[in-house]
């Protein structure tokens, strides 16, 4: 059985680096600030991958691939896109290595350089655009929406599990208009896509808004986010999305034929979200005694423990559990046995409660006699006996939707507790030390934005959308404000 994990309060990163590893996630690998994603970790990461997936191709959108090296040149055409990523770039020179003529290892063939040299994707919106411009020629060819599942490199010099890695999984989608009403409509969509995604199936609440121009996605014009609350009081940015307006269309020339057979502009989108939420989603509901998954997203929904001593009992609590296994199966259950012989009830208790599944049965030679069943809430971390009979869709479905709605309410409740609307500057820090949210008025320049991260870590998360507009002051400067804005310490 692992080790106990560290205790929240007492070290919340160390708590949180050790969880990752003993529920079998992610681990580091040998190149350095880059992860192994482990069965288990990958299970989770497919069912995200499953629904979004599901829910981009509802709303008009088809999967594509594109390659994995960008030419450097493509990056050159939009200046603020390589400006937001020329720090994380890894770039490739050569093509072939060669034995070291001194016999030690393999080098770099210094006749294999290349003509022109690559970029490992940051992100994909030069080599995708560089593509459209084949693709759309007229009306016709709008809206032209497009999604990428793939891996991308940013390098990164500080790492940790899921949060921030050398090279990370994601979506990214990318999408062409006619125009810019339907290309903003669009970014808002998928605003709403994530969000709901988030909420109902990751069972975070989260704040819609929009960046500040500081804090935009190179080459946006607007970039609208979906903002978490972590247990530690720090946000996560859980998704974005953008509206590039006509900057990647101009820089790759992509215009079509409107139909008075006009040259135009496309107008453009990009939006994802990435192996993060994996990180979103262990800092918002587990605990010290490991991961809790919500229902709608676990891998394994339902775990059974045989509970015996001889092979006749074995034989006997295994008939029993597997009809009722099979049952739930055919009814759309993600359900495992755990019949493993070599581990003991309280090794699996404890195992598969480090690991998050949200109900547990067990099942032994007593129960059997008293027509009962012994079932564990993850997330209330109840017991109770029920009886066996009760073991049907209805019931588990009912079980299963209260355990999300329960790990929802409990966010939701953080969320709203410790979200505090300060005037003063003295405010705003003290409610920041106290690991919150704060809403402040800001005076809009970048400044100011800028100063008050240099002094307190906090950044603007966002521009919450539904902040009214409400005379003020800012925190920092007292010059007017028209409405306040989200402020955080962030991962």
């Amino acid at each position: 059985m692992s080790k106990k994990l560290p205790k929240r309060n007492e070290n919340y990163s160390e708590w949180y680096q050790e969880l990752v590893i003993q529920a079998d996630l992610a681990e580091h690998s040998a190149v350095s600030g880059c992860m192994v994603i482990k069965p288990y970790g990958y299970g989770i990461w497919e069912r995200m991958q499953q629904i979004l997936d599901q829910k981009f191709k509802e709303t008009g959108h088809q999967n594509a691939y594109f390659p994995l090296f960008i030419p450097k040149s493509f990056l050159s055409k939009e200046a603020q896109h390589v400006d937001g990523f020329a720090k994380e770039c890894a770039v490739v020179t050569h093509h072939r290595l060669k034995n070291d003529p001194n016999g030690k290892g393999v080098i770099v063939d210094p006749d294999a350089k290349l003509e022109e040299e690559l970029i490992v994707r940051p992100t994909s919106e030069t080599i995708i655009w560089h593509t459209y411009k084949k693709w759309i020629q007229s009306y016709r060819d709008l809206p032209l929406l497009i999604n990428q599942w793939a891996n991308v490199v940013r390098w990164e010099m500080r790492t940790r599990l899921f949060l921030r890695t050398t090279e990370f999984l994601w979506q990214e989608g990318h999408t062409a208009h006619a125009t810019q009403e339907e290309a903003i409509a669009e970014a808002k969509q998928m605003l709403e896509v994530y969000a709901d995604f988030v909420e109902n199936t990751l069972s975070i609440p989260v704040i819609k808004g929009v960046k500040t121009e500081n804090e935009r996605f190179a080459g946006a014009l607007e970039t609208y986010c979906i903002e978490a609350m972590m247990q530690d009081g720090k946000a996560l940015q859980a998704g974005t999305s953008h509206f590039l307006g006509q900057n990647f269309a101009k820089a790759f020339d992509v215009q079509y034929l409107n139909k008075n057979n006009q040259l135009e502009y496309v107008w453009a989108t990009s939006w994802g979200v990435s192996t993060r939420l994996m990180g979103a989603l262990i800092m918002s509901h587990s605990d010290d005694d490991g991961l809790i998954l919500p229902p709608n997203l676990a891998p394994i929904q339902i775990v059974f423990i045989p509970i015996y001593k001889t092979n006749e009992e074995y034989a006997e609590v295994m008939d029993k559990l597997e009809s009722i296994a099979d049952l739930l199966k055919s009814e759309g259950f993600r359900v495992k046995i755990d019949n493993d012989d070599s581990k003991r009830p309280g090794w699996k208790f404890a195992e598969w409660e480090l690991k998050g599944v949200p109900l547990r049965f067990s099942l032994g030679p007593k129960d059997l006699k008293n027509h009962q069943i012994e079932v564990f809430r993850r997330d209330t971390k109840e017991k109770s006996f029920i009886p066996i009979e009760n073991i049907v869709s209805n019931y588990i479905s009912m079980l299963l939707n209260d355990i999300q709605k329960n790990l929802f309410n409990i966010a939701q409740n953080r969320l709203k507790e410790r979200t505090i609307y300060v005037d003063s500057y003295q405010e705003f820090k003290n409610s920041l030390d106290n690991d919150c949210f704060v809403m402040a008025h800001w005076d809009g320049t970048t400044e100011t934005e800028l100063l008050i991260k240099e002094e307190t870590k906090a950044t603007i998360r966002c521009i919450p959308l539904d902040s009214p507009f409400e005379e003020g002051k800012c925190v920092k400067t007292g010059k007017p404000s028209q409405r306040r804005v989200l402020f955080a310490r962030a991962y």
